[in-house]
């Protein structure tokens, strides 16, 4: 029927957006970026385009991330920016698509409803929602139709989702905001802080993709970073090794264990024996700092793997549970929780 070729299914995410389909997967996967101009305030640039402006456009244009932790933050700029996005990926049709968009666990009703109206204004004809970490799962390929449990720690740009699933569905998650954009600050400020140099958030995320990392590597390597002395305001070339990167992210990863501990202490007995055998599967593109997966199997005691694909499992993940549309409610989770309590 053609009315599944337009379901579409949508990781908003802090750092990316990826729009997938049923059958053909990912077929979008752009920066969550808009460059505007402010006199007019007329759409520029979205996505790619608008990320390459990112510190270097003149006063009259901004370039800006409309989403801050996982939520809408602006909230225009974010419906302008996804309507020119899925006006990107579908042709003119009579028919409006349906979309399942990904948010992340234990976010409110009121930004649960902004994200459903950015949808509705972008162009969808329904709007469905699904947690992260459940998404994720199905897109790593786990079989969640069982009673034994699984979890899944998603480490996305804005926020770090994890979450203990059994029969589809989430028994215990928790959602905090430290994730790679919590990483890139910790590095500008370490930098900072020990070298007296101001470096900016695209330089401080090559600097952690290249060295990075959350577990002691076996070889220290090193990087030349680029920044702005703040003594003498000119430029300044200095050398950052691994075990530097290490102590900068020391903090932020300590949190997101610590989170991970806790949800595991609040989970069924039961269900912590299913996981110790079942292991923790890593998500999303934060979990790819180097020795992540080490870090969490060696603190918590389970073994770790990181999913293949790891940045795009939600989208992967949400666009197979396009064949539930027709079983799930619309509106905000948190209503339809509320509806179940009461029935």
């Amino acid at each position: 029927m053609v009315i599944f070729e337009k379901d579409l299914a949508i990781d908003l995410g802090t750092t990316n957006v990826l729009i997938a389909t049923k059958g053909k997967g990912v077929i979008l996967r752009e920066p969550s970026v808009v460059a505007m101009d402010k006199n007019t305030g007329r759409l520029l640039k979205y996505g790619m385009a608008a990320q390459r402006m990112l510190g270097r456009t003149p006063a009259n244009i901004v370039a800006i991330r409309p989403m801050r932790s996982g939520v809408i933050s602006d909230y225009e700029m974010t419906e302008r920016m996804l309507r020119e996005m899925v006006k990107s990926v579908t042709s003119f049709s009579l028919l409006k698509p349906r979309m399942l968009m990904g948010i992340p666990s234990g976010i409110s009703e009121v930004e649960e409803r902004a994200v459903i109206d950015a949808g509705m204004e972008a162009g969808a004809r329904k709007v469905y929602l699904m947690e992260n970490p459940l998404a994720a799962a199905l897109g790593a390929g786990l079989d969640l139709s069982g009673a034994d449990g699984k979890m899944v720690i998603d480490i996305g740009g804005g926020t770090t989702d994890i979450a203990v699933l059994s029969m589809n569905g989430v028994v215990e998650s928790d959602s905090l905001k430290e994730a790679g954009d919590a990483f890139n600050e910790a590095v500008i400020r370490y930098i900072r802080r020990k070298y007296n140099v101001l470096i900016g958030e695209t330089t401080a995320e090559e600097l952690k993709r290249q060295i990075g990392c959350v577990f002691p590597r076996p070889d220290v390597v090193s990087v030349e970073v680029k920044g702005r002395c703040l003594m003498t305001g000119l430029p300044r070339v200095i050398t950052v090794n691994s075990n530097e990167a290490l102590e900068a992210l020391e903090e932020v990863s300590e949190r997101i264990v610590e989170a991970i501990i806790h949800v595991l202490e609040i989970t069924p007995p039961e269900l912590v024996a299913d996981i110790s055998h079942n292991g923790i599967v890593l998500t999303g593109a934060g979990c790819q700092l180097w020795g992540f997966d080490r870090l969490i199997e060696t603190r918590a005691n389970i073994p770790t793997r990181i999913a293949d694909d790891a940045e795009k499992c939600v989208s992967f993940g949400l666009a197979k549970a396009l064949d539930w549309l027709d079983d799930m409610s619309e509106g905000t989770l948190n209503l339809n929780r509320r509806r179940q309590l009461k029935a």
